[in-house]
């Protein structure tokens, strides 16, 4: 018996969105199924029953994952299986995660956990933005204290118009890449890859979001009442009044001297000295004491969590109250900045980005088209020929931590920098390289993803890139309190994003932007007060901007000699078997002689890289003889290799040659071949004839001294 089903639909940019719910995954506490064109996914949200012990933190696990079997094809590989989530799929778990985390009551420490699985794909609808709908249909279901709904949307503009969830051939055509999630009255996240927008363009795009965005939301509590459901209340069974008032006579004037004193080590050093005190003030309770029974059961450093309270009360409060933030900066002001280019003698470009107490060494590394990465994924881009690598060891922040491979926040911000720079790269015709920068964090206090931008930037240009501008980025915060107009902040140091509200990235040149990044720690913000951000941070980047031009203000005139040179020819079509040869034969014959690289394209274009000249002239001259078609008319050098009574015949490529007949050798009659020409010997010829049988008739004396010096 087929189960009953419950269904709701709703219209995002001219396309009907459908979420079902009740047959499929029924062991959830919530599962949907979301389907747009033929593009469909399950989404399924569990919560746990109890809170997990020993935690401070809210612990939320979101998994997004495609199913290659989605676009009818079995992944590659050796076990022919999906193995570990690509990068797009971590993307988008984070997309997921950033809007939806926040929306949660302070304390409450259950397990929840939502996958998004991609099963249909029809390459056209995008899944992102609706996997975010699905999670929050699926949590409006399962009965959390989930204080949503979300709703997600993302905007294109193609011919002046803005466009709801556009295809990819649509997003393909716009300057404006964004996707915008929020409730049904406040933006809580945007991201978005553009290509040099005003502030403006921003601003209209997330208001015509915000329209879509309600009508999600309105939708989605419908559909939760359709479905009986009822949100469980959350009230924090943990009272740490106590804990707050030791902590406010204890620490209350410690913490504030530390704040007040600008220098960082001074600042930790002081509030660890206060944190202590407290600790042997609790320690000193009696054993049966409440405060002390509820730490011992829940195994929660609740003193830590509410000592981190109090230092963000008072940091919000110098904010609000004096203008001055942790480190004595105005609002507006930006860290000191300073940058170095062509620090790494061998690497083809480098740079490193300092401001403040956070620096990012970024190296730029070129190679041939050969070395593009293959995107083994659902989405209709195969390939990526410039690559961001994004790197976070721990003694960055002195920390002693093993090195490991990226976790998602590494491949998150190595994303963004790497969008940041795109619309700034050349295309491929006109520079026919692969590019890899990898930005290495040395030093972390705040919005390093924000400096890896401005280092990719440079060591580019020190590479000799020709980039069409330099790109900048800078990081933004907010403090926001009932009461008060909220304060944004530029260029936020690590604690300002720990205890602030927002933290928004905005990258791009002097003029617009290409990337944007914002994720909010409160429940969502203003549109005055996101307008107002977006041009504070333009401010900030054109500082920045100038600081970075102190070092580098155009790229390098020339490539490092380190770097390979490429070349390229054009073949036709049809000798591209030739070149290649019997199973590979061949073009692996010109790589051993050669030792360049070979990319050979489906329109003919040959692209040669090579580490010095030689190489690459050798690999040319080798493809040209193989492709070698005589025409008549041409004039070319070749080798005598064969004598017979009536002529000789000349090779005039490898495997290729013609006859000079015995009456075009001498201007004079001749009745014999050899005291005129001897095997081995180098002529100029010029072809006079191609019969239909392809073979080629040659003239030594037709050639005029005239075309001898223009061989020559």
């Amino acid at each position: 018996m087929i189960p009953e089903t419950k269904q709701m639909q709703l219209e995002i940019g001219g396309k009907i969105v459908t979420v079902e719910t009740g047959k499929y995954a029924n062991s959830t506490n919530g599962s949907v199924t979301v389907r747009c064109g033929d593009t469909m996914l399950f989404v399924h949200a569990v919560v746990s029953k109890e809170p997990r012990v020993g935690i401070d933190f809210f612990p939320l696990l979101i998994d997004y994952e495609e199913r290659m079997s989605s676009i009818g094809r079995i992944p590659g590989g050796y076990n022919r299986s999906e193995g570990k989530a690509s990068d797009k799929a971590i993307l988008v778990s984070r997309l997921i995660d950033r809007p939806i985390r926040p929306l949660f009551p302070k304390g409450y420490r259950n397990d929840i956990q939502i996958v998004a699985q991609l099963f249909s794909y029809d390459q056209q609808n995008q899944p992102d933005t609706l996997a975010m709908l699905g999670a929050s249909c699926a949590l409006m279901l399962s009965g959390a204290p989930f204080e949503g709904p979300i709703g997600a949307v993302r905007v294109a503009k193609v011919d002046g118009e803005l466009i709801a969830n556009p295809t990819h051939q649509q997003a393909a055509k716009s300057a404006l890449d964004i996707v915008v999630a929020g409730t049904h009255d406040s933006v809580i996240m945007v991201e978005a890859g553009c290509k040099f927008v005003t502030e403006d363009d921003i601003m209209e795009a997330v208001e015509f979001a915000q329209e879509e965005i309600r009508k999600q939301c309105a939708t989605q509590i419908e559909f939760a009442k359709m479905c009986g459901v009822e949100r469980e209340e959350f009230v924090n069974p943990y009272d740490t009044t106590e804990i707050t008032k030791i902590i406010e006579e204890t620490a209350h004037d410690m913490i504030v001297d530390a704040y007040h004193n600008f220098d960082r080590t001074y600042r930790q050093e002081k509030l660890e000295e206060a944190k202590k005190l407290v600790k042997e003030k609790i320690d000193a309770l009696p054993e049966d004491h409440p405060i002390r029974t509820m730490i011992e059961e829940t195994g929660v450093d609740f003193v830590a969590e509410e000592f981190k309270a109090a230092e963000k009360h008072v940091m919000r409060a110098m904010i609000l109250d004096e203008g001055v933030r942790a480190d004595g900066r105005k609002p507006t002001e930006v860290r000191p900045i300073w940058c170095e280019v062509g620090v790494l003698p061998r690497a083809h470009g480098s740079a490193v980005f300092t401001r403040g107490q956070t620096q990012v060494l970024s190296v730029a590394t070129l190679a041939g088209p050969g070395m593009k990465q293959e995107l083994d994924g659902v989405d209709p881009e195969t390939e990526k020929t410039y690559m961001h690598k994004y790197i976070f060891p721990g003694f960055s922040v002195g920390e002693v931590k093993p090195l490991r491979g990226p976790g998602r926040r590494e491949v998150g911000h190595g994303h963004l920098a790497e969008r940041a720079n795109i619309p700034a790269l050349p295309s491929q015709e006109e520079f026919g390289y692969t590019i890899r920068v990898t930005s290495d964090v040395l030093e972390s206090n705040g919005s390093t993803s924000m400096a890896s931008t401005c280092g990719s930037s440079m060591a580019l240009m020190n590479a000799g890139v020709p980039v069409k501008c330099m790109i900048g980025g800078v990081a933004m915060g907010m403090i926001k309190e009932e009461g008060y107009e909220p304060v944004v902040l530029t260029d936020i140091q690590g604690i300002e994003d720990f205890l602030g509200d927002m933290d928004f990235k905005v990258t791009g040149n002097d003029t617009g932007i290409t990337a944007l990044q914002m994720d909010m720690k409160a429940k969502g913000i203003p549109n005055e007060t996101l307008r107002k951000a977006l041009f504070q941070a333009k401010e900030g980047r054109l500082h920045i901007l100038g600081e970075m031009r102190k070092a580098i203000t155009e790229p390098a005139k020339s490539l490092s000699p380190y770097a390979p040179q490429i070349c390229t020819m054009t073949i036709p079509v049809e000798d591209i078997g030739t070149v290649i040869g019997p199973g590979g034969k061949q073009i692996r014959a010109i790589i051993d002689a050669s030792g360049a690289e070979i990319d050979i394209q489906d329109s003919g274009v040959v692209t040669i890289t090579s580490n010095d000249q030689e190489g690459a002239d050798i690999a040319k001259k080798m493809i040209k003889d193989l492709t070698f078609k005589a025409q008549e008319g041409m004039i070319l050098k070749g080798k005598v290799v064969r004598i017979i009574p009536i002529g000789a015949f000349v090779e005039l490529a490898p495997g290729k040659d013609g006859m000079v007949h015995i009456s075009q050798v001498c201007q004079e009659r001749i009745d014999t071949i050899e005291p005129h020409l001897n095997v081995g010997d180098e002529v100029i010829v010029k072809v006079i004839k191609i019969d239909d049988k392809g073979r080629v008739n040659l003239t030594i004396k037709g050639v005029t001294e005239e075309e001898k010096a223009q061989l020559n």
